[in-house]
């Protein structure tokens, strides 16, 4: 399931980008999920564990991927750790929804996302409340942030 907490929370890591660049491992890029974010987010293609294909800027390392599929990445290989999705776009809302899929996460935003039209579950950490649609969502996140 997934855990949201809306707003400050010490314990999450708010600097993704800089939490990326010296904690990530090769295997991370190449892993099938995350070529397929990287696609879906970013447009780009993994070509190897340290080139990727943008559309826009060309050949970059994984440090140059955009914030969102960096944040997706994290959230995938470090579930021990709590990070800022507010780094994330709303079309990170579908990846994240489904990296909760398998196995409990718990994420940290101080914006609202969008999680799309469909139904999901997803327990406001602030107040223990489970919500199913963003209607439910809205005037509980629209509390804290």
């Amino acid at each position: 399931m997934l855990n949201i907490y809306y707003g400050k929370m010490p314990e999450a890591v708010f600097n993704t980008a800089v939490y990326f660049k010296n904690a990530y491992e090769d295997a991370w890029i190449t892993d099938p999920v995350a070529r397929q974010m990287i696609l879906d987010i970013d447009k780009s293609v993994v070509l190897d564990s340290a080139v990727i294909d943008s559309p826009v800027l060309g050949k970059i390392p994984p440090v140059s991927l955009s914030g969102g599929v960096k944040t997706l990445i994290l959230m995938k290989n470090e579930r021990s750790k709590i990070f800022n999705a507010s780094t994330c776009g709303d079309d990170c809302a579908k990846w994240i929804l489904k990296l909760a899929e398998t196995d409990d996460l718990t994420i940290n935003l101080r914006h609202l996302m969008d999680f799309g039209e469909g139904a999901f579950d997803i327990r406001i950490l602030n107040t223990d409340k489970i919500v199913h649609s963003m209607r439910e969502l809205v005037p509980v996140a629209g509390l804290y942030v």
